[in-house]
């Protein structure tokens, strides 16, 4: 129980000396930086020339969910690596839980793929 415990010590002391320093960094540049507010200092810089138009545009949320499923394919695939080195070690269990978990993603990818989400308009 006392190796559990020194483990979780570790991890609690590098949570708190990353977050002195992550603080501590930004309270020096908050600090020490030269700060200056003006109105050109706030507008938006492009190549040189002065802006024209809006400043702020909308991105449309096609993006997004592009982004989002890629992620999840991207997390499915860190997952599948490790079992894929490892499978004849962990036994049949850890097979049905990956064919479980390649199903569950692949009915979400179904479901975008109906609901029309893949279709670049």
């Amino acid at each position: 129980m006392q190796l559990l415990f020194d483990n979780y010590v570790a991890v609690l002391l590098a949570t708190i000396i990353g977050s002195i320093l992550v603080l501590s960094a930004l309270l020096a540049s908050r600090l020490l930086a030269p700060f200056s507010e003006s109105r050109q200092k706030r507008t938006t810089y492009e190549c040189g020339m002065v802006p024209i138009g809006r400043v702020r545009t909308q991105v449309h949320i096609r993006y997004y969910l592009f982004a989002i499923l890629f992620l999840i394919f991207d997390v499915e695939a860190v997952f599948l690596f490790p079992w894929a080195v490892t499978f004849v070690d962990i036994g049949p269990v850890a097979f049905y839980e990956m064919v479980l978990f390649i199903l569950i993603l692949g009915s979400g990818l179904v479901y975008a793929w109906k609901k029309g989400v893949l279709q670049w308009k």
